[in-house]
């Protein structure tokens, strides 16, 4: 498509000069420019698809940035950002050292807020209206946007339940598209589903209300009463209960969310209007694209595609499995052998492969909506019961369920098996979903076994031996993306619980790796014992938490250097661990911490990120050569 309107935007407020007629066009044009970027420079493509006329219509009718528009999650941010003066740059967008994956204020004035995970918008955009009025800026606008899948998350009801109670002006937009990643689920879904209100008896009611406050009638002590009364009579007449009017949150809606004059006619209406409100419009996730219409889980980041015949790029030449189809694969085959076995995931079904087990076994399987707290607070209350939970989160998800895991879960010693995916750093969606905090968040929790394998064939053993009878609440964390094993599978037997191994004797230096990141190291030690002509023991921790003393007491009495290697954050992890047992001992060795920073770690490809942080192959080298001359 020739851009004809999107070359000349290069903010919002030459947007805001464009007559409405064209804003059709304009989106159209955006959808081909979004769709021809991520055909070679893979990103988030159906949710963006999905908010065009959406975004057009903000930035066209509220004066960004001094008012705020607060993104949920990030992932339909792409319009934003290139309507926000970043089109020259969006090429870059999930590289290394270019635009970052979702939205940050440090990147452009027009993002208002973080949004790597969800649910967070509500309860922002409320401070920020709250902060409006302290500030006396009764002019700046807050608008919070918010999908139906984040709006399971309990945080947005705890927003929505403040909202109704605290003075603000926030204009909270419900993007219901049925989708998350994955189908939505629960009963918000069926809620939104089956929730329709008048168009009429809107456009009606604020007509009516703005009269009656122009002539005085109504002031602003007034307006709540009269809104409890108006809602009442519209549930008596309709017999339908509205939740987030019953919370004295005003509800427009719902309305085609792909209806741009619509949309910015509504919008104009109701900016002005005093106290919280909500606006339901109803999208198609991957508008305006058939592929990522008919497909919108495979088409919410579908790598490399042809954006003419929308056939994705996929090479066929014969890979490992993911860490994850790991996990999928083993959870299977041992719910099979198990019954009391039940998989758990806060609405990534497809991201963790759970949707293996969920296909053969939906009875239990049980997709929960974006709730990590709660995924682990359910888990504990099916283990109570004599049930053997499978929760699996993302390692950054799973620090939304932190009270959860050790007040529900390892306070009680309930036989739990956490699977923390996406563990270490995870590439292109940078800061806010690296996995980089879990083994130093979980390690000081009693009652808790931590393990990271090696390999894929430590994963299965290690899911194995915690589905045992015994073992109480049990943490496996491991990568994303694809292991080194074609032969992943093996036999499922029991690891001895807080037993380390032997990977390479040696005598002038020991290196100390816990998890996957042990296969870099083994690379690293065989290209400085052929470089440097030394011989370097290497031992695969296995356990964090019991850790091996055993086979640490005979580390530290052979060895004066020692390295340690991980791929969480060095303050508190592994390296911290291995330090105070020896401190505790009385022997401690010449020993150098390899781990990440005490920083936020960039966004950029995996070996780019390791590169930056000291954990690529010459670093290690490196370090290893150094210690050695020391």
């Amino acid at each position: 498509m020739e851009l004809k309107i999107l070359p000349n935007i290069n903010t919002p407020e030459d947007l805001r000069q464009l007559p409405e007629e064209q804003l059709s066009a304009l989106c159209e044009e955006l959808r081909s420019d979004i769709v021809s970027e991520l055909s070679v420079n893979p990103g988030h493509l159906a949710s963006s698809l999905g908010v065009i006329e959406l975004t057009v219509a903000l930035h066209y009718v509220f004066s960004t940035p001094y008012d705020r528009i607060v993104w949920d999650v990030g992932h339909q941010a792409y319009a934003h950002k290139i309507l926000t003066g970043r089109r020259d740059l969006f090429k870059t967008n999930r590289k290394f050292g270019g635009l970052r994956p979702f939205p940050s204020p440090d990147e452009s004035e027009y993002d208002t807020f973080a949004c790597g995970h969800a649910s967070n918008s509500i309860s922002a955009a409320l401070g920020m209206s709250v902060a409006a009025m302290q500030k006396k800026e009764e002019d700046r606008h807050i608008v919070a946007v918010i999908g139906d899948g984040a709006m399971s998350g309990g945080l947005a009801f705890e927003g929505l339940n403040n909202a109704s109670d605290k003075p603000n002006n926030m204009l909270i937009i419900l993007n219901d598209n049925n989708m998350s990643i994955d189908q939505s689920v629960g009963g918000m879904k069926q809620y939104l589903l089956n929730l329709h209100t008048s168009s009429t008896y809107n456009r009606l009611r604020f007509r009516a209300a703005r009269t009656l406050q122009k002539w005085g009638i109504i002031d602003e002590n007034r307006r709540r009463t009269i809104l409890r009364f108006n809602n009442a009579m519209k549930s008596l007449i309709t017999r339908q209960k509205n939740i987030f009017e019953g919370m004295d949150i005003r509800y427009f809606g719902p309305m085609d969310g792909h209806d741009i004059k619509q949309l910015v006619r509504v919008l104009k209406e109701i900016k002005d209007m005093k106290g919280p409100k909500l606006l339901h419009i109803k999208t198609t996730k991957g508008k305006g694209y058939q592929p990522a219409e008919e497909e919108a889980t495979i088409w919410h980041a579908p790598g490399k595609f042809d954006a003419e015949t929308g056939e994705r790029k996929v090479d066929e030449t014969p890979k490992p499995p993911k860490f994850q189809d790991v996990f999928g694969e083993t959870i299977l085959e041992l719910a099979r052998r198990n019954p009391r076995i039940v998989g758990i995931t806060p609405a990534m079904p497809t991201g963790c492969s759970l949707s293996l087990m969920m296909k053969e076994m939906p009875e239990r399987t049980y997709d929960v909506g974006i709730a990590e707290g709660h995924a682990a607070t359910f888990a504990g209350g099916l283990a109570k019961e004599g049930m053997q939970p499978f929760c699996n989160i993302y390692s950054a998800f799973s620090q939304r369920a932190y009270d959860n895991i050790i007040h529900d879960v390892a306070l009680l010693d309930l036989p739990v098996v956490f699977c923390l995916d996406r563990a270490g750093l995870v590439g292109e969606d940078g800061p806010t979903h690296h996995g980089a905090f879990d083994l130093a968040a979980l390690r000081p929790i009693p009652n808790v076994t931590i393990a990271s394998p090696y390999d894929e064939h430590e994963l299965r053993r290690l899911m194995y031996t915690a589905q045992l009878p015994g073992k109480g609440t049990f943490v496996i964390r491991y990568p994303r993306g694809r292991g080194e094993l074609l032969d992943w599978q093996c036999p499922l037997e029991e690891v001895p619980v807080g037993k380390g191994r032997t990977i390479k004797e040696g005598t002038d230096l020991a290196v100390i790796s816990l998890g996957p990141i042990g296969k870099d190291a083994t690379r690293a030690i065989a290209e400085a014992e052929r470089t440097l002509g030394c011989s370097i023991a290497h031992y695969d921790l296995r356990f964090l938490k019991p850790i091996d003393e055993e086979m640490l007491s005979e580390i530290g009495s052979k060895f004066s250097k020692v390295i340690t290697i991980e791929d969480g954050v060095k303050a508190g992890g592994m390296g911290s661990a291995v330090l105070e047992y020896f401190s505790d001992k009385g022997t401690v060795p010449h020993l150098v911490r390899l781990g990440l920073p005490d920083s936020f770690v960039p966004h950029g490809s995996v070996a780019e990120e390791r590169r930056l942080v000291g954990l690529d192959n010459d670093s290690i080298v490196q370090t290893i050569s150094s210690l050695l001359k020391a």
